[in-house]
């Protein structure tokens, strides 16, 4: 089932905002399960395709939504792999963003 956060845009997070607590990444990660919170600071997860092109166009098609939600993701593509990582810079860890871009990602993948 999709999460409800695929739903939801992005919003602008101001500098000294601080980060999401430990509770609150846990109860947003619940929507996207196969992501894993990282040392509480970013979210990662990894993706797998049959071959190249596929991955890449799963990067292009993750561009396409980070240019559209104004957040950007750091991804890494191999053969046949994606890995995407998302934090928000401006508050130096994780925001309701991070969540709303791995469920839109996540959509994705489907």
């Amino acid at each position: 089932m999709p999460s409800q956060l695929a739903q939801r845009h992005s919003a602008p997070v101001k500098a000294g905002t601080p980060p999401l607590s430990r509770e609150e990444s846990l109860r947003l990660q619940a929507e996207v399960p196969e992501w894993q919170v990282r040392n509480g600071h970013d979210l990662h997860r990894s993706f797998k395709f049959p071959d190249f092109a596929q991955a890449l166009a799963f990067v292009n098609r993750i561009g396409a939504v980070a240019e559209q939600e104004q957040h950007h993701p750091d991804i890494r593509l191999g053969w046949g792999k994606v890995e995407v990582t998302t934090y928000t810079h401006s508050v130096g860890g994780l925001s309701e963003n991070d969540f709303i871009l791995a469920a839109r990602i996540d959509a994705l993948a489907r």
